[in-house]
Parts: structure tokens; C-alpha cells; sequence
């Protein structure tokens, strides 16, 4: 009888915490909107006086999946070269507008917007890329509807956006080029570092069973988001970006996504940054290296 207790509660443990880790992934609490913004502008991180005078448009764009997608377009002068800009988890397009600024100057048109379950977007979950890479697939189009065929199209992701923007390059060969900057290269395995390092829990069992709830919760299958997967696989110019304090998302995983490449490839790693803060911390360096490689990709 004890034994059958100690069992039962033992699975009740193992269940109920890895439902815990799965809502935690799959619905993670947002910040709010205008939130994002506040916290940009007072941390430095986005020049409102810019953000206000520059020309640009809020946009929707239908979802393939019923929702949808909320958006700022900021035109470039007469060009045909536009980059996407995927943001964080748990934040906002408003984290995006520090790196528009850089391919605004450059003379990109520019789209940043919510991903699903974020900003104003619709969606009630998020995947980290297994759905949220048809989402940018419908941004893509939309970008072309506007620009005209023959237009330049890239992609910039910070930290999960990186890793959305990665994962799309599986599926359409025509983007002419990528930055990923902090992104992960494989969610079960930035998972099982997390495990150990926010509830000091081993990867397994609880990786399978945030697994199976996050497929029951969202239909997604976790094991599927791994970016480097598409890096092996796609020849689209790709830059690395990472800060070098990074203990969110382990700056090797950027340094092992470079090393997967043969060729078109850059790697920026920023001494003293933490997570997403490798802009922020050397903004003249992180610039200079993406025109560097713009210029190498045969796109300025």
C-alpha cells in the first residue's frame, strides 16, 4: 500500500510538472505592447525621436492558421531590398526597431511584427517556430505583394525569432540572406539546459513529457524545432550574431550552427553581452559587421 502511495504521488510529480514546463513554453506570460516600447526607449534600446519621425504603416496580415498578424512597415527610399525582423519571446515588434534602424540606413524597406500569441497579433500559443514559420512565410508574401516580384528579401531574428527565421530557410529557398542573432539550435536541447539550470531537474523524463503536452496543447511537436537542421540544409547566406556572457541561450549554440556551415557564413560573437544584447552593448561593431556581410552577400 505504501509503495502504491509512493508511486502515485511520484506520477502525480512527474505529470504535473511536466505540464507545468510545457504551458511554460507553449503560453509563456507576455509583456505587454506598450510595455515593450517603455522598456526599449528607457533601456536605450530604441531612439523614439527616430521611431516618431520616420515614415511608417501598421499593417495586418492573414495567418494561414485563422488569426491575424499585426505589423509596421517603414519603406525604403525607392528600394528593392527588404528585411523581415522577427522578435523575441514573450516581447513585442518594439524590440525589432533597433536593428530596423541599421537596414533602414542601409536603404531596406523594413517589416517588423508580432508573432503569434505576442503584441497585437491573434494565436493562443506559441511553438517557437514549428507554426510560426508559416507565419512568416505569409509575411514574405505580403512583402512581395507591395515591393513587386524581383524584390531582395532577407530575414533578422533576435534569440526565438532567430530560431523562426532559421527554421523558414527549410522551406523557401529564395531568401537572399539571414541573421540570426542569439538564436538556439535545437529547442530540446535549450530546454534540457534550462531544466537544470532554472529547476535543477534532469532532461529526462520531463523533456518527453513537456513533449506530449505541448503536442496535446498545441498540436506542435517540439522535437521537430531544431534551426540547425535548416542550417545544414539551406545555402542562404547566413550571419551569426551572440553575445559572449550569453546563460539564456548558450553562446555555443550560435558558435555550433557556424561550424555546421561549409560556406556563406559569418559569425559575431560580443565580448561582455548578454542575451540579446549584443547590439546594445557594441553597436558601432555589431553595424560594421552587418555591412560586412551585406557587402559580402552581394546586397548593398
Amino acid at each position: 500500500m505504501i509503495l502504491i502511495i509512493i508511486l502515485i504521488v511520484l506520477m502525480s510529480f512527474l505529470m504535473t510538472t511536466g505540464l507545468v514546463f510545457a504551458y511554460k513554453v507553449t503560453r509563456p506570460k507576455q509583456i505587454p505592447y506598450e510595455e515593450t516600447y517603455r522598456i526599449e526607449v528607457e533601456n536605450g534600446r530604441m531612439d523614439p525621436e527616430w521611431f516618431e519621425e520616420i515614415e511608417k504603416e501598421e499593417v495586418w496580415i492573414d495567418s494561414p492558421y485563422g488569426y491575424r498578424l499585426h505589423g509596421l512597415f517603414i519603406p525604403g527610399y525607392n528600394s528593392k531590398k527588404a528585411v523581415i525582423i522577427c522578435h523575441g519571446i514573450t516581447y513585442s515588434l518594439f524590440g525589432s526597431i533597433k536593428y530596423a534602424r541599421i537596414f533602414h540606413k542601409l536603404g531596406y524597406n523594413v517589416i517588423a511584427y508580432d508573432h503569434r500569441n505576442h503584441g497585437k497579433s491573434g494565436g493562443n500559443n506559441t511553438t517557437l517556430g514549428y507554426y510560426e514559420k508559416y507565419d512568416l512565410s505569409s509575411v514574405k508574401s505580403w512583402v512581395i505583394q507591395r515591393l513587386g516580384k524581383g524584390t531582395r528579401i532577407g530575414l533578422h531574428g533576435e534569440s526565438m525569432g532567430a530560431a523562426i527565421a532559421l527554421q523558414y530557410l527549410s522551406l523557401d529557398r529564395d531568401i537572399d540572406f539571414c541573421v540570426a542573432d542569439c538564436g538556439f539550435s535545437d529547442l530540446e536541447e535549450l530546454l534540457s539546459v534550462r531544466l537544470r539550470e532554472d529547476f535543477h531537474l534532469p532532461s529526462i523524463p520531463f523533456i518527453w513529457l513537456a513533449r506530449l503536452f505541448a503536442k496535446l496543447l498545441t498540436g506542435a511537436n517540439l522535437k521537430k524545432v531544431s534551426p540547425i537542421k535548416s542550417v545544414r540544409e539551406s545555402l542562404v547566406p547566413v550571419m551569426f550574431a551572440h553575445g559572449a556572457e550569453d546563460h539564456y541561450v548558450p553562446t555555443y549554440m550560435s558558435e555550433k550552427m557556424y561550424r555546421e556551415r561549409q560556406s556563406n557564413k559569418h559569425l559575431l560573437i560580443v565580448p561582455d553581452a548578454g542575451h540579446a544584447m549584443a547590439l546594445p552593448t557594441d553597436p558601432v561593431a555589431y553595424e560594421k559587421e552587418i555591412e560586412r556581410f551585406l557587402q559580402n552577400s552581394n546586397l548593398l
